[in-house]
């Protein structure tokens, strides 16, 4: 009997030990099971904002475009004078030229905005000088900014695409700066604006961040409104400057906040003034295709656009230069009558 006891005694506290190591007994009624430890809860990416360079920047900007002087007469021909200008772009003083028809006028206004040309090589009002002629001779004041880091303009190196934008800044300046000077031959109420190569992008781009400044444009073998395709052909094959691109702005890829802030076809709904837009097919600058998704961009939103090709035609026009400046005149007059 005494080693039946001590079995029972031991069974028991074996049991026991194996409730201990259980943990306690659960209660007759069963509750909830206990909640798991949550995690905080991780905020959505905010999507990125760039707050450099843009055209909205410039669509906010005040602008101050002051100080218009007209210096030394640089040719005289029968039917206009030719004029060294200056004036104030912000902290800066632009050069250019102006050519002024005979008479008395008050005559309209065409801003010219010329193509890249290298800047260190760049002199007072070069390219576009056949267009200048022209079109003063058909009776417009036309005024060609040379733009800053050019010819007897000021200096300046914010960066890249800091600098490009400045080139707008000071177009846009060169309209208000004419219409404050207040010249007896200007018609500061009748503005035009004609931009080829480079400076079509500055007239694409004047378009959307101020849609009202001037009256109609002429683009001739502009650059595409997407910066990125420029980035691609103009830029990345230089590989130091690419690298410093890409490296302060980001990849030119599709999204991206910076090139989408600098591009015109991403404001392309403000656009509000009747534009005529002339490309050649044999452009090796230039590719064709940049002007027909333009165009197409333009009819599908439902602005103004006017599309003339030149087939066999190249940068600038060689045969059909003639019938393009005839053209050119024809819509601004229409455009900028009273």
């Amino acid at each position: 009997m005494q080693w039946i006891l001590a079995i029972l005694i031991v069974g028991a506290a074996l049991g026991a030990w194996q409730l201990l190591d259980r943990g306690p007994l659960p209660d007759a009624k069963p509750g909830p099971p206990a909640a798991p430890d949550k995690l905080a809860a991780s905020p959505a990416p905010e999507k990125a904002v760039w707050t450099g360079p843009s055209i909205e920047a410039l669509a906010k900007h005040e602008f101050d475009g002051r100080d218009f002087a007209v210096g030394e007469a640089l040719d005289r021909q029968s039917a206009y004078t030719r004029f060294s200008i200056t004036y104030r772009s912000g902290a800066l003083t632009i050069s250019g030229i102006m050519n002024v028809p005979a008479g008395d006028g008050p005559f309209p206004v065409l801003i010219l905005n010329h193509g890249y040309i290298d800047p260190a090589i760049y002199t007072n009002g070069r390219g576009l000088r056949r267009e200048q002629d022209y079109l003063a001779r058909q009776g417009f004041v036309v005024i060609h900014p040379d733009y800053r880091n050019h010819a007897q303009s000021s200096r300046v190196d914010d960066g890249e695409l800091e600098n490009r934008l400045g080139y707008v800044e000071d177009v846009i300046n060169a309209v208000y700066a004419v219409r404050a000077a207040g010249l007896p031959y200007v018609d500061g109420g009748r503005i035009g604006m004609l931009g080829h190569s480079m400076g079509g992008g500055i007239a694409q781009t004047v378009a959307v961040a101020k849609p009202d400044l001037v009256r109609a444009i002429a683009l001739y073998a502009p650059v595409s409104m997407d910066y990125r395709d420029s980035y691609f052909k103009y830029m990345a094959q230089d590989g130091e400057r690419a690298r410093r691109i890409v490296e302060r702005y980001g990849p030119p890829e599709a999204g991206s906040p910076v090139w989408d802030a600098i591009s015109p076809r991403t404001y392309v709904d403000r656009i509000a003034v009747p534009m005529i837009l002339f490309q050649g097919t044999r452009d090796d600058s230039v590719p064709a295709e940049w002007s027909d998704r333009t165009a197409a961009l333009l009819r599908e939103r439902g602005k103004p656009i006017e599309y003339v090709v030149y087939p066999g035609e190249g940068h600038e026009f060689g045969p059909r230069w003639d019938d393009f400046m005839s053209r050119t005149a024809d819509f601004f007059r229409e455009h900028l009558a009273r």
